[in-house]
């Protein structure tokens, strides 16, 4: 298995394209089916946060202002997470915004991102909500602190990571479960889920060398 990052964004707003900005971050590296390191940090774009937003995420004006320059800290998770490739739930927003932040700096992703939003509608069709919260619930996962916080929205994305890896693994009797093939999955229609795996499966049988 390949080591991944997990990230997850608070923001002021929706979208950086209508002004949104960033106000927090944290970046969970997984390998194995373990975490192996932490990055989390509020951060400072001398933006406001509405009352709504500091509602939701419990992330204040002044919080804000006490923190590090959003420079330091995209340098410093950029910097983190490397080139491994890059995991969120509801990965269009956190691309839009680590996309965004990046830019700020001349700096651009190198890595494209899986989302288990996407991963979620695929594997579990029955779950009730693909909402991050709701699928921890409906999965008996681990509550890991405030849901709009960004460490601990990261680490229960993480969760659901490994939880939809085993099931993938056990349903179809993969030996790991790669980057690779859950974005595969993500972009395929559900009914085509089965098909997609065995031609993953093929291909890697075509690509690995018989002695």
């Amino acid at each position: 298995m390949d080591t991944v990052a997990v990230i997850d964004f608070e923001t002021t707003g929706m979208s950086p394209d209508t002004g949104g900005r960033a106000t927090e971050i944290a970046a969970i590296l997984l390998r194995d089916g373990q975490v192996v390191d932490r990055y989390q940090s509020l951060m400072n774009a001398g933006a406001w946060v509405p009352p709504f937003i500091e509602s939701l995420t419990g992330i204040s004006n002044e919080m804000v202002r006490a923190a590090p320059p959003a420079a330091r800290v995209m340098r410093e998770v950029a910097k983190f997470v490397g080139a491994h490739p890059l995991v969120a739930h509801n990965a269009a927003f956190d691309r839009r915004f680590w996309d965004a932040e990046l830019a700020r700096l001349g700096m651009s992703r190198r890595q494209e991102f899986a989302c288990t939003l996407l991963l979620s509608r695929r594997i579990h069709p029955e779950a009730p909500s693909h909402k991050l919260g709701m699928l921890i619930d409906f999965h008996g996962l681990p509550v890991a602190g405030r849901h709009h916080r960004a460490l601990a929205d990261a680490e229960m994305a993480a969760s659901l990571l490994l939880h939809m890896q085993e099931t993938l693994a056990q349903r179809f009797g993969l030996a790991g479960v790669t980057h690779e093939l859950l974005r595969e999955i993500q972009s395929v229609p559900r009914h085509r889920l089965k098909g997609c795996i065995a031609l993953h499966a093929l291909q890697n049988r075509r690509e690995t060398p018989t002695r």
